[in-house]
């Protein structure tokens, strides 16, 4: 879907992106990780050519993106952005309605369009007529993900689009955006420097420095089989099995058909997440429910540390 063939790009002389190559597969969930000024960003930008490149190649979906028309290639991606940038004085439908409008969609389309997004979104319909100052960080940063899907665009790129949400609503929203990535299909580039945050949402991670790519691969080929010291360093090396904990869910290692009684604890929560619910309780053994809210097994501590060799083979 994207490919990057050597690509450089300098601002003032010094080298923020150096002779990158880069392939992105269609409906993959793609997250740059890095430090401030690694280049993540600056990449980011040379796909919708919001940032122009120096030498090498980008094509997007076969075609080299110097072939094509900038604003033609900016509405066939969905772009989301830390500050959101909903326009002020406009409500949320019409926030959401800019690039459909701009194509030449009908009223209907749009509606149709809208609706849709708001029940992709869980975004409550008496928002529509309400402007970007009377919602909440979660709110507004969930139209701006509306808008940027509003067109049905085939990539979605993400610039640090959470950064600036508490933790439980930052939390809230990752989780959708898996949810949206499994319901679409679509292929989304995401840039963060959160560690966690990439973890979680990653089907494959580029770990960037200084305009170059250090490692990508999985999330837990990165954890079990980091390339040098800098990527053990950079996820900490102290912490490699807890953040290898949260690739996997607790339903991949419940027992089934055991039962506790007890408070139970969501089949869908991190085995992260899972060992802090042991650690908490001061107990080696959890009742894990499923979606629909009945048991479906027991998860024992002893078996974290199976679980977390396998994730690292699986990687």
């Amino acid at each position: 879907m994207i490919e990057f063939k050597g690509v450089s790009r300098a601002f003032n002389g010094k080298a923020a992106v150096s002779d990158l190559s880069l392939t992105v597969a269609e409906g993959e969930f793609c997250v740059l990780l890095g430090t401030s000024g690694s280049g993540k960003s600056t990449t980011l930008k040379m796909i919708n050519r919001l940032v122009e490149f120096d030498s090498g190649e980008i094509r997007f979906a076969g075609e080299s993106i110097r072939q094509l028309d900038a604003r033609d290639l900016r509405r066939r991606m969905g772009y989301a952005i830390q500050s959101i940038g909903l326009f002020p004085h406009w409500t949320v439908q019409k926030n959401i309605a800019t690039v459909p409008a701009l194509l030449g969609w009908s009223k209907q389309q749009v509606t149709q369009r809208i609706a849709a997004l708001l029940a992709l979104l869980n975004l409550d319909p008496q928002l529509l007529n309400r402007y970007p100052h009377q919602l909440s960080g979660g709110q507004q940063q969930r139209v701006g993900v509306a808008r940027a899907l509003a067109a049905d665009p085939e990539v979605l790129l993400m610039d640090e689009p959470f950064g600036a949400l508490d933790p439980v609503t930052r939390g809230a929203l990752q989780q959708e955006m898996l949810r949206i990535h499994r319901l679409s299909g679509r292929t989304i580039v995401l840039v963060t420097h959160d560690i966690d945050e990439a973890l979680t949402l990653a089907d494959r991670l580029v770990l960037m420095d200084n305009g170059e790519i250090v490692q990508q691969g999985k999330p837990a080929e990165l954890l079990t089989q980091p390339k040098n010291d800098f990527v053990r360093d950079f996820f900490g090396r102290s912490e490699m099995g807890v953040r290898l904990l949260a690739l996997g869910q607790v339903g991949d290692a419940v027992r089934r058909g055991e039962w506790l009684t007890g408070e139970p604890i969501a089949a869908g929560l991190t085995l992260r997440e899972a060992l802090s619910q042991f650690i908490t309780r001061r107990t080696d053994k959890l009742p894990v429910i499923d979606e629909q809210q009945q048991p479906l097994g027991v998860l024992y501590f002893n078996d974290l540390l199976t679980l977390r060799e396998e994730t690292a083979c699986a990687g």
